[in-house]
């Protein structure tokens, strides 16, 4: 029994320290910007344009407390909605940096806090370095104004 546990609890830290290393590779170097749904709800947004996945990040305060987004959140547990609000964040991510064609095809959740969106669109995939569109009037979590 104690060699299950050990194994069970070798595994989940494996699998913990994947996700943070995949993440740390991934997004580390990009500059989030921030979504707002409902009641002026932040989420950070890290895309990666060329591989086309986004990872979005919330706070540990905002999914303890939630947030009424609306009739279709009022008096639902945080927890039973942050599935709904991240879908939420990173279609309005895509919708406010002009690109309402993509689709989201696959979701990857890393923790209560972080989840990763695979998404098509249309057209070609930008080059390294091309100049993409800022969502105005944002500012970083905790960061002030940029």
């Amino acid at each position: 029994m104690r060699r299950l546990a050990g194994a069970l609890a070798l595994t989940l830290s494996l699998g913990g320290c994947t996700g943070f290393a995949y993440i740390s590779k991934t997004y580390v170097a990009l500059t989030p910007q921030v979504v707002t749904i409902g009641c002026k709800d932040p989420y950070e947004v890290y895309d990666q344009r060329q591989s086309r996945s986004m990872l979005v990040v919330s706070n540990t305060l905002r999914e303890v407390t939630g947030c009424s987004v609306g009739a279709a959140f009022a008096q639902r547990d945080p927890a039973d909605t942050r599935v709904e609000r991240f879908r939420l964040a990173a279609r309005t991510y895509l919708d406010e940096t002009v690109r309402e064609d993509c689709k989201i095809v696959g979701e990857r959740v890393f923790s209560d806090l972080q989840t990763e969106f695979r998404y098509t669109c249309a057209g070609p995939i930008e080059p390294r370095g091309t100049t993409v569109p800022r969502l105005p009037g944002r500012f970083n979590p905790g960061l002030g104004p940029r």
